[in-house]
């Protein structure tokens, strides 16, 4: 099954991910939306999309895609995720930021942790880091587990239809 992952971030950790489960699904390739020019999705068995969240929004790039890709994506294996350092709106986050139609096509639907880097951060977003979570050094929060059980879930061969998604 071919696999493509598709990712928005902003600091890296989405990037970071992305790669991880690119790393344990045989030929999958990790794709930046900024880099502009998706390849074809018909090429793909397939389809994992995942964006950075910062209060409970997605990437405008993983938005705009997913959006408007939504006939498309609804017709492949579909998998989701978000990174970000809280996953209590997860379930909140998805159905706020896709389409109705393509987070119910998801296979599956995870938050798979996050990281954050003051050196890659701007000064509100550190001052908001120190004064919210009382952090101001290196976070990593990234599950390997929660990787690790994605990758396989979405290894397993589908009909690359709808299907009830399994969240958290």
């Amino acid at each position: 099954m071919k696999t493509i992952i598709l990712y928005a971030t902003k600091h890296g950790a989405t990037e970071e991910i992305a790669k991880r489960i690119a790393a344990r699904i045989d030929g999958a390739i990790a794709f930046d939306l900024k880099q502009g020019s998706v390849p074809a999705l018909e090429g793909f068995d397939c389809v994992i999309v995942g964006s950075a969240i910062y209060a409970g929004t997605f990437r405008k790039e993983a938005k705009s895609f997913l959006a408007e890709n939504s006939d498309v994506l609804c017709k492949k294996r579909l998998g989701l995720f978000i990174s970000g350092m809280s996953e209590s709106e997860s379930d909140e986050a998805f159905k706020a930021n896709i389409p109705e139609e393509v987070v119910q096509a998801a296979v599956l639907t995870k938050t798979l942790g996050g990281a954050f880097d003051p050196k890659r951060a701007n000064f509100f977003e550190r001052l908001i880091m120190k004064a919210v979570a009382k952090q101001s050094g290196y976070v990593d929060k990234i599950n390997d587990e929660k990787i690790d059980a994605f990758a396989e879930a979405m290894k397993q061969s589908g009909d690359g239809g709808s299907a009830e998604a399994v969240t958290s």
